[in-house]
C-alpha cells in the first residue's frame, strides 16, 4: 500500500487488490480499470458453504451489482459480481471470482486483480514462470514480443500484458529470500508494472521511491474478452502463498501448492 494512498471516493487506492471490472485498463470505452475498485461492495449475508475438502480458517462473501452508483449512465447491464476472499492456515490468501449476467441480454467484459506486492529491492526481485511467453509492450505502443529470458529482472519501467501465461508465476525477493506464488485459474494474462523512478514521482498518490519496494503482478483476463448471454456464469480464482525460500525451484513443496490451491 502506498504511503500517498487517497481514501476519498471515487479516487481509486493505490495498493491492495483493487478489483478491475468490467473493463482492464483503457481498452474500451469507460473509465481505465472499470468502476468496481471505486465501488462500495455489500457482504453476503447467505453465502455459499465452504467445500468439505477446504482449510482456509477464515472467509468473507462480497457482492457488487447494478446501482444507483451511476454504473446504469456508463455500463447499462445488470449483473452480480460475487468475490470470496478466504484465508488459508498458512496465510495463504485466495480469491475466487464469480459474475454473473441477470440482464435479458449478452454483455462482454474484461477484468484484473491488480495486485501489488511489497519487496524489498526491485533491483533484486526476479519473476518466473513468464518464459516463452508472447506479451504486448505498453511502453512500445503495445506491440507484440516473446519473453527469451528464463526470469524477468528490472532495470527500469516495465508495463508489460503477459498473454497465455502457466498458471503459476513467482515472484522471488532475493533480498528478504521470501517466494510470492501466485496460481491461478481461469485468468489466462498477466499484467507486470512497474513504474520506475520518472513516474513514480509523477504520480501524486505514489510515493518518490516506493517503485523501489514495489511490484504489480496482475492476473487478468484481457486479450481475449468474456461474453456472458443472459442467466450465463464466469468463475476465475487466484491463490497467493509465501514461500520462505530465495528460490522458486529449491525449496517449495508443489504438492502443497497444488493441494491448497485446489481447496478453494
Amino acid at each position: 500500500m502506498s504511503s500517498k494512498a487517497l481514501f476519498k471516493p471515487p479516487k481509486a487506492i493505490r495498493g491492495g487488490i483493487p478489483v478491475c471490472f468490467p473493463q482492464f485498463s483503457n481498452l474500451g470505452m469507460i473509465e481505465k480499470h472499470g468502476f468496481a475498485r471505486n465501488r462500495p461492495w455489500s457482504i453476503d449475508p447467505d453465502p455459499s458453504p465452504l467445500p468439505p475438502y477446504s482449510d482456509d480458517k477464515a472467509t468473507i462473501d462480497l457482492i457488487l451489482r447494478q446501482s444507483d452508483g451511476g454504473e446504469q449512465k456508463i455500463w447499462n447491464y445488470s449483473f452480480e459480481f460475487r468475490l470470496r476472499v478466504t484465508l488459508g492456515p498458512e496465510g495463504e490468501l485466495g480469491l475466487i471470482a464469480r459474475v454473473r449476467n441477470t440482464d435479458s441480454k449478452p454483455f462482454t467484459f474484461t477484468l484484473g486483480f491488480q495486485t501489488y506486492f511489497s519487496v524489498t529491492d526491485i533491483s533484486e526481485v526476479r519473476i518466473e514462470g513468464l518464459e516463452t511467453s508472447d506479451y504486448l509492450d505498453n511502453l512500445r505502443d503495445q506491440q507484440r514480443f516473446t519473453e527469451q529470458g528464463d526470469a524477468l529482472t528490472f532495470e527500469g519501467e516495465v508495463d508489460r500484458v503477459y498473454l497465455n501465461t502457466p498458471t503459476t508465476i513467482a515472484i522471488i525477493d532475493h533480498e528478504k529470500k521470501t517466494t510470492f506464488v501466485l496460481k491461478k485459474d481461469g485468468f489466462p494474462d498477466a499484467v507486470i508494472w512497474n513504474p520506475w523512478d520518472k513516474k513514480a514521482k509523477a504520480l501524486a498518490d505514489f510515493g518518490d521511491d516506493e517503485y523501489k519496494h514495489t511490484i504489480c503482478v496482475h492476473p487478468g483476463v484481457i486479450e481475449k474478452p468474456i461474453t456472458l448471454k443472459a442467466g450465463e456464469e464466469w468463475k476465475g480464482r487466484v491463490k497467493i502463498l509465501t514461500v520462505f525460500s530465495s528460490y522458486h525451484s529449491g525449496r517449495l513443496d508443489p504438492m502443497r501448492v497444488l493441494s491448497s490451491f485446489d481447496s478453494m
